[in-house]
């Protein structure tokens, strides 16, 4: 099978992320000029408001770690542990514009 080029789906297991400390977090990464970084495709926040977790969608591995460098310290700041598990996206579906 050929390789595809829609990039990678990240699934974080996330602890310790309330709806307050998200805002925070994004507020953050807005001021450090990574509120929208180079690559992502899609980013959700779901869950309950007391324990949020993340689905994100990049162009490429390498963009989602060029990202990582910038988010990774500030979860630490705000004690939010996040792991990480990266897989190829086989295919998308989106729906048509028209």
């Amino acid at each position: 099978m050929a390789q595809n080029d829609f990039g990678v789906v990240i699934m974080f297991d996330v602890t310790g992320l309330t709806s307050e400390t998200y805002g925070k977090i994004v507020s953050r990464l807005d001021a450090a000029g990574a509120g929208a970084p180079a690559g992502r495709q899609y980013h959700c926040a779901y869950g309950a408001p007391d324990n949020l977790q993340v689905i994100e969608f990049f162009d490429s591995t390498e963009s989602f770690e060029a990202f990582g460098a910038t988010l990774v310290p500030i979860l630490k700041e705000y004690g939010v542990t996040s792991t990480p598990n990266i897989q190829t996206v086989y295919n998308q579906m989106m729906p048509s514009q028209g």
